[in-house]
């Protein structure tokens, strides 16, 4: 189960850390991926780290601004967002599953995410 929390509104320029706390089943062994969906289009792939942390991906659209991290003593994943622009709005999600998945986006399931909203 994977738990999201940490949007809320921001100016332009502002900064945001969000969490995704993972239960269950060994989940230091997955790979961990951010996205996000603004209503009316396609979920989009935001981030991914591997299970051992050290590959990283990004979308084209946050790289450069958005940080992707995990805490193994704590089962959680960050996503630091930094350089926030108005097109960074919207519903965060994150979900865990093979690297394939994770840059396609290609699950199934999809848990609660958190609101993030950037304005002026």
């Amino acid at each position: 189960q994977l738990v999201v929390f940490g949007g809320g509104s921001v100016q332009i320029g502002g900064s945001l850390r969000l969490t995704c706390v993972e239960s269950g089943d060994a989940p230091t062994s997955y790979n961990m991926g951010w996205f996000r969906q603004v209503p009316g289009k396609e979920r989009e792939f935001v981030a991914g780290i591997s299970w051992s942390g050290v590959r990283t991906a990004y979308g084209d659209s946050v790289k450069g601004r958005f940080t992707i991290s995990r805490d193994y003593a704590k089962n959680t994943v960050y996503l630091q967002m930094n350089s926030l622009k108005p097109e960074d709005t919207a519903v965060y999600y994150c979900n865990a599953g093979s690297w394939i998945r994770i840059i396609q986006g290609n699950f199934d399931s999809w848990g609660q995410g958190t609101k993030v909203t950037v304005s002026s």
